[in-house]
């Protein structure tokens, strides 16, 4: 149980780590202090929505069709190593810097934007329900539950530390460098889990 909590945790973290639309606005609100609370809960809450549908969704499914997680897991592998590139490229090029400005808005505009960057977004989809869910399949049904509480916890984790650590980690990735080595190791972490994901089928 406690292998399953902490291969779902790192999974999950590993997962939601790259800095996209989604978690560069919960940066930006962190930076301006607006919203915080409830803009970190709103994005944790809709993950875990997300990773219990790919956990307990994945089962049902493969029950009905057994072929689905081994398609699903290369399906996933292939997405990884893509985008595990695309880091490693950007690492490469340099450049990456974020910048927050302006003022913060309203609650009701503030959780339109989250539910937006967090519901209209394919990738949230393939990270959650899919590459989530078929890790998941490789722990018995017991395990499975945590697995899917521990990435339950690393979106918790990492919402509410990325909106109130805000102020410190914003002057960091201000910096070419720093942005170069988070692509560098979030490339390397993707890598990783889609060779699991593939000495998984063997």
């Amino acid at each position: 149980m406690l292998s399953a909590l902490t291969v779902g945790f790192a999974t999950g973290f590993s997962l939601i780590l790259a800095i996209g639309a989604q978690n560069a606005f919960v940066l930006r609100q962190g930076l301006l202090r607006q919203h915080v609370f409830a803009l970190c809960l709103f994005c944790a809450a809709s993950d875990a929505a997300l990773i219990a549908l790919g956990v307990a969704g994945f089962g049902a499914i493969t029950g009905a069709w057994p072929l689905f997680p081994q398609i699903m897991a290369l399906a996933g592998a292939a997405f990884l190593l893509v985008y595990g590139a695309l880091r490693f490229r950007a690492a490469w090029r340099g450049g990456e810097t974020l910048r927050a400005e302006g003022q913060a808005p309203s609650l009701r505009r503030t959780l339109a934007t989250a539910a937006a960057f967090t519901w209209l977004n394919p990738h949230v989809y393939l990270d959650t329900v899919g590459l989530i869910g078929a890790v998941s399949t490789q722990f018995s049904p017991d395990a499975r539950a945590a697995f899917g509480g521990g990435a339950v916890a690393a979106s918790f984790v990492f919402f509410f530390g990325l909106g109130y650590g805000a102020r410190w980690l914003a002057p960091l990735l201000r910096t070419a460098a720093a942005w170069r080595a988070l692509d560098a190791g979030i490339g390397a972490v993707m890598w990783a889990l889609a060779a699991k994901l593939i000495a998984g089928l063997g």
